[in-house]
């Protein structure tokens, strides 16, 4: 029994330089194993599972232990952020808030300077850089139909003659651009004190500048004698009962036969005596 045994190991230990030799022929490369691990392939456990190796399998989409996820996309980031930022800068538009000392103010001018002062004050405001304190300056202006010699003609007129509006915010600086500007004589208000218009009275001028219809003037009144120069009663004499703005028409009570008739007529077609 002990003959086999040697005999069999000896066998083995042929097969085993045989090997050898077979993989040093082939350029196969040796490795020198540590002591203690004889016979296992590196990297490996006695059992043969993985020792401290840890890879992911191919496919599986198993990530390594502390390795970083996929970079965001660059593109998507930034066009989110910007999307953020103007959609921020939209509501920062739509919330803006209107400083309250910002006011309408009265300027006496000399009369006939209205337009002057005007166009004098938009320089100043340029050159001195107050856009921030100064912003509107506005000679009100308005169309007029008026009659005369029997026929109609539309005109411009000025609101205020003598005046001119400014929207400011008052302070020294402010008030010292404005006032001394050429052909200012001063603010209204009491004393040395300039007072600024209501919001109800800025809202009426706005909306008599913004009417569609020209305003018409005449230069009669309820109660005064006209001559009528057109229609067929012509050249006759009336005394004007009542005036319709809206209409543009007039009611003339007219003599004819001893007793009044209420005749009514355009603006057009009458005149003062």
């Amino acid at each position: 029994m002990k003959a086999s045994g040697q005999q069999a190991s000896e066998m083995q230990k042929e097969r085993v330089s045989k090997r050898a030799a077979e993989g040093k022929a082939a350029g196969a490369e040796t490795v020198d194993l540590e002591p203690g691990m004889k016979g296992q392939v590196p990297g490996t456990a006695a059992d043969g599972t993985t020792a401290g190796l840890e890879s992911p399998v191919p496919g599986t989409g198993e990530e390594e232990p502390g390795s970083i996820g996929p970079e965001p996309d660059r593109e998507q980031t930034a066009g989110g952020e910007t999307g953020e930022d103007e959609s921020r800068e939209e509501d920062e538009g739509e919330t803006q808030i209107v400083n309250p000392d910002r006011k309408w103010y009265v300027v006496h001018t000399y009369s006939g300077y209205e337009n002057k002062v005007r166009a004098n004050l938009e320089k100043r405001v340029q050159s001195m850089e107050m856009q921030d304190k100064i912003f509107k300056i506005l000679v009100p202006m308005e169309e007029e139909i008026e009659f005369k010699d029997g026929k109609r003609r539309t005109t411009k007129k000025k609101v205020f003659p003598g005046y001119v509006l400014v929207e400011m915010i008052m302070g020294d600086d402010s008030w010292y651009v404005v006032r001394n500007t050429p052909g200012v004589t001063g603010f209204v208000g009491s004393g040395s004190k300039p007072i600024p218009l209501l919001d109800e009275e800025i809202e009426l001028v706005m909306r008599r500048l913004g009417a569609d219809e020209p305003r018409r003037k005449i230069d009669f009144a309820v109660g005064e004698n006209v001559r009528i120069g057109a229609g067929p009663f012509s050249n006759f004499i009336g005394r004007v009962d009542e005036i319709n703005y809206e209409r543009g028409k007039v009611r003339v009570r007219v003599s004819m036969f001893g007793r009044e008739t209420p005749v009514e007529l355009e603006f057009g077609q009458v005149a003062r005596l």
